[in-house]
């Protein structure tokens, strides 16, 4: 949940985390809104307004594909406005958050298929296990799923090739280490200074600036510092 009670706009700092967010907004001047966010390569700069409530639900890619059955391969970088009334949420809904948890724990429930690609499962399980470490043909072998057709498969679903997203998952990691003040790369990169490249690349700073999170403007940090 976000929520800005305040009389000021708060300015945070969207970063890559690979992972697909469904946003159900209201505030004091738009109607309820459901937008489903796409995965992204690059950090954004967003305002929160005043008096606005956002309760939103992180999905993992292969989400996408057997909960929401679309492609989200159209909207990298950016977003896609729902029905107002998607899953049957409205805006009473965001009352309650332990409420709106049930509500949507239910929903996904039921929405969950009766089998799933296992070669899918094998390459997502692997991907997550080695933290976007282990090559693209190494992950095509232990899968039993040719490379060109993994590309396709991520290119046509996601809008992006398995290589960037294991980038993606490769920085997501090393923010655990930046939000403990763990500057030094603990990941495969090749040395310093590509670790430093990376991190500015999918952050938008260097991994000091990143580290100190000035005014919590880079939410997804604030919330590991916590756990």
């Amino acid at each position: 949940m976000f929520h800005n009670p305040s009389d000021h706009p708060k300015e945070v700092a969207i970063i890559p985390d690979g992972r697909i967010d469904l946003f159900f907004y209201q505030s004091p001047d738009t109607v309820f809104q459901v937008w489903l966010m796409g995965l992204e390569t690059a950090p954004k700069q967003r305002s929160i307004l005043p008096h606005t409530i956002t309760f939103s639900i992180s999905f993992r890619p292969l989400a996408v594909e057997y909960l929401l059955k679309s492609s989200i391969a159209g909207f990298l970088n950016s977003a896609k406005e729902m029905p107002a009334d998607f899953w049957g949420f409205h805006a009473d809904d965001l009352n309650d958050f332990d409420a709106f948890y049930k509500k949507a724990s239910l929903k996904i429930a039921s929405l969950l298929p009766p089998e799933v690609d296992n070669r899918k499962l094998k390459l997502f399980d692997l991907v997550y296990a080695t933290k976007g470490e282990m090559s693209v043909k190494e992950l095509s072998e232990k899968a039993c799923w040719n490379s060109r057709q993994i590309n396709r498969y991520f290119s046509n679903q996601f809008g992006l090739s398995l290589k960037m997203f294991c980038k993606i998952l490769r920085f997501r990691a090393s923010l655990e280490h930046l939000a403990q003040g763990r500057l030094a790369p603990e990941l495969n990169f090749t040395d310093q200074t590509h670790f430093i490249k990376e991190i500015k690349k999918f952050s938008g700073v260097v991994p000091k600036e990143l580290s100190k999170n000035k005014n919590d403007r880079f939410v997804l940090l604030s919330v590991l510092k916590d756990q």
